[in-house]
């Protein structure tokens, strides 16, 4: 017997955007701070978020359903292990800014029809193209938690003991450069950034105590030299942002001026071998068309992608693994000796 087909599906679909837009209320009354602090009830909750108990009771009602919250076998209100972990405030893990760093951008989704069928060529860097240092410094206090635990992953997947210099291409907060030098002694590192996010990036990199070993390069590693001497590179998290030629022309870039031995690691949201989700992947390449006034020309590539871009520069020993599963892979490679 066939199954049924009914429009369950397409009708959670089309009001997705009430379970966001719940999720960031509970973000802004700091429903799950409250909950971790001991406002266990709808009564607790309502005077703590400064809401009628209706109120409290309709968002923990949402919450429930949406397993954000859970119920105590006392009954009493509990985060789930999640929110828990990186939606309490003052948590060295907190990641709010993280969660609601898209939020500004609601109203251009809405207006998606309009942008797909604007025929206007994209800009090369999309919301880059025109970045500020202040601009650069409001997107990376967003990024930069969510940052450094991708960079702790990262060094715990990856052995750089012996290496001696790492290029981090697009490496914003410096993240993954503070924390390797920080593991892996005797590492130095370069975060190679545009000029103004570079200007960030030294505020982290002297926060964290490490400008002894991490330096800063300004540059548009697209178009611009990459500096010399480094015999490992890491690329991570801006993937989406570029097309198939300049992915591949900066995989070959830095091909060339690594050192022989030297490996890569392009840490990106991928599409699966045969094009076909995950939804995350697909997404973020959706959200390069509202970037800039006319888009820009990123787009989410595939796994086999991103292994041709390493074997057509001419990186051996190329792999793609699971990095955050259903999220973020990492394509690495190895330059040859000689």
């Amino acid at each position: 017997m066939e199954a049924r087909v009914d429009t369950t599906r397409l009708q959670r679909l089309a009001r997705s955007y009430a379970e966001t837009a719940v999720f960031y209320a509970a973000i802004d009354l700091e429903l799950f701070t409250h909950v971790s602090r001991g406002a266990g009830s709808i009564a607790a909750l309502a005077q703590a978020m400064g809401t009628t108990e209706l109120n409290a009771e309709r968002l923990v009602t949402v919450t429930l359903a949406l397993g954000l919250l859970e119920l105590a076998d006392d009954g009493s209100l509990r985060n789930a292990a999640d929110c828990e972990k990186f939606m309490v405030k003052d948590s060295p893990r907190y990641a709010g800014a993280w969660m609601t760093f898209t939020r500004a951008e609601v109203p251009d989704w809405f207006n998606l029809t309009e942008r797909l069928t604007d025929q206007t060529p994209p800009t090369e860097l999309g919301m880059y193209a025109d970045l500020t240092v202040e601009r650069a410094r409001k997107y990376h206090r967003a990024t930069a938690s969510i940052g450094m635990g991708a960079a702790r992953r990262f060094c715990r997947h990856v052995d750089l003991r012996g290496r001696r210099r790492m290029l981090d291409l697009g490496g914003g907060s410096g993240a993954y450069s503070i924390t390797a030098v920080q593991t892996f002694d005797g590492l130095e590192a370069i975060v190679l950034d545009l000029p103004p996010v570079v200007v960030v990036s030294q505020e982290y990199i002297d926060d964290n105590g490490v400008a002894d070993r991490v330096t800063t390069h300004g540059a548009d590693f697209i178009n611009d030299p990459l500096p010399t001497g480094c015999d490992v590179a890491v690329m991570a998290s801006n993937l989406p942002i570029y097309s198939a030629e300049n992915i591949a022309k900066v995989v070959q870039k830095t091909f060339e001026v690594l050192e022989p031995g030297g490996e890569m690691h392009l840490i990106g949201e991928t599409l699966n071998a045969n094009g076909v989700g995950p939804v995350d992947a697909a997404l973020w390449g959706m959200a390069e068309v509202n970037y800039g006034d006319n888009g820009s020309g990123g787009r989410a590539h595939t796994v086999t992608e991103c292994i041709g871009y390493f074997e057509a520069a001419g990186f051996v020993e190329v792999e793609n693994v699971d990095f955050v599963a259903g999220t973020l892979t990492r394509t690495t490679g190895r330059k040859p000796l000689g």
